[in-house]
């Protein structure tokens, strides 16, 4: 019976197609709109390790001057130099990682190259592990090659494209701000959105291509990015100094499940009460210890704009139904003739109901697919914008089958009182006034 509707209904387009085309049109728009809305939202909002995400945590300390100092107040976002390297050096965490950004120049050795300037990481052993970074071609190095300031690096597949056309690069050397560098791993395509690791450097359009050792990067004085906050008494020509009182390090750890944090900010808390006691803090302690989706949160990674594109989108999706709620009543009630013949020929109640759904059903795939031109049309705007993330905004299949799933229940949703109007026809009544 629903093949035989399903026919039923299409006839009917045919016999009302200016009143078909409003209602298509109707839920193509409102579809059209919110898909453009959310994919955007999904970009922004998922998560960029699902896997672990809720093991992995950000750390922050409080070390800065008592000057200033409200208690409850939130702490810096990153860590001193020396705070970094104490807490890596107790290890505490079954695995962790101290890390910032860098912009590093590539010597190629090519006569066809010239110079250039790429995106870089300085970090610890545990930083590939701990990631779940995917490697092409060897591997990470080592807490040994760390604590032996080795100079080696791991760079990225495209990097690899160009430098080595693709070939296994093992063992040769990239040129790294005029330094000499062994390449031990090469990075399968990976590269994290947003880049929550370190939020610092933009979390959208930041691409990382040469990773090196924290240790080496500061024995070479490679140029770092990101934010640095300084306190105290800063009166040094080295602001990254391992004394010096600046915060700019980001910190992780992993925890083999998430129920271990309270022990670890436990661990924290003690630590930061040691160095009250030495001295070197001035404030008791505030520690904080949030994982990815918590900090994508408080740094509010998601724009407000972008939330309230996606209310106001939904929005007039709402009003785009109530719209084909009222074509429905208008079309369903046009064929009360027709509806009470049906009726009076055995057609029960709950067949006009399932029939009138159908139709609407198919109003609402009709107008999936006039919304998904629109939702491309619209996610074609959002890349022409100057936001970090615009590149990004592509619908996926998740999203595409999401399209057809939402135009048709949403159509559903609207058929429903015209169905429920059209099999209150009488029979009687309809074949009298014929």
């Amino acid at each position: 019976m629903i093949g035989y509707y399903f026919k039923l209904a299409l006839r009917s387009f045919g016999r009302n197609k200016t009143l078909t085309a409003l209602m298509v049109l109707a839920i193509a728009l409102g579809i059209g709109a919110a898909m453009t809305t959310l994919t955007v939202f999904k970009v922004l909002s998922g998560d960029p390790i699902p896997q672990k995400s809720e093991r992995l945590f950000y750390v922050q300390l409080d070390a800065y001057t008592r000057e200033g100092y409200k208690p409850g107040e939130e702490p810096d976002d990153q860590l001193t130099r020396s705070d970094a390297e104490e807490l890596l050096r107790q290890g505490k965490a079954p695995r962790q990682a101290m890390m910032t950004g860098g912009d590093s120049v590539i010597d190629p050795q090519v006569d066809a190259l010239k110079p250039f300037s790429v995106g870089a990481r300085y970090t610890s052993a545990d930083f590939f592990p701990m990631f779940d970074t995917p490697f092409l071609f060897g591997r990470g190095w080592s807490s040994v090659e760390d604590d032996g300031r080795a100079r080696v690096a791991v760079i990225s597949r495209s990097l690899n494209d160009k430098l080595f056309n693709g070939a296994d690069s093992i063992g040769k050397d990239v040129r790294v701000d005029g330094n000499a560098l062994r390449i031990v791993g090469v990075l399968d395509d990976w590269q994290p959105q947003p880049l929550f690791y370190d939020l610092f450097v933009g979390p959208y359009d930041h691409q990382e291509e040469v990773f090196v050792p924290f240790s080496t990067s500061r024995d070479l004085k490679l140029e770092r990015s990101g934010n640095m906050n300084c306190f105290g008494r800063t009166m040094v020509n080295d602001m990254t100094a391992l004394n010096v009182p600046c915060a700019w390090i980001q910190y992780w750890v992993e925890l083999d499940s998430a129920s271990d944090a309270p022990a670890f900010k436990a661990y924290l808390d003690n630590y930061s009460e040691q160095q009250l006691a030495a001295g070197r803090f001035e404030r008791p302690p505030n520690t904080r210890l949030r994982n990815v989706m918590a900090l994508l949160d408080y740094h509010h990674v998601v724009p407000g704009d972008v939330r309230l594109q996606l209310w106001l989108a939904f929005g007039f999706l709402l009003v785009c139904l109530v719209n084909t709620v009222g074509l429905l009543l208008a079309k369903f009630l046009r064929r009360s003739g027709e509806i009470g013949v049906r009726r009076a020929l055995g057609a029960s109640r709950s067949d006009i109901f399932t029939q009138c759904l159908i139709e609407a059903g198919t109003v609402g795939l009709a107008g999936g697919l006039l919304g998904l031109l629109f939702a491309l049309a619209g996610l074609w705007a959002v890349r022409q914008r100057p936001a970090d993330y615009a590149e990004l905004a592509h619908l996926d299949g998740s999203m595409l089958l999401l399209t057809f799933a939402l135009a048709i229940v949403a159509s559903l949703l609207a058929g429903i009182l015209p169905a429920w109007r059209a099999m209150q026809v009488t029979p009687a009544v309809q074949l009298k006034t014929q």
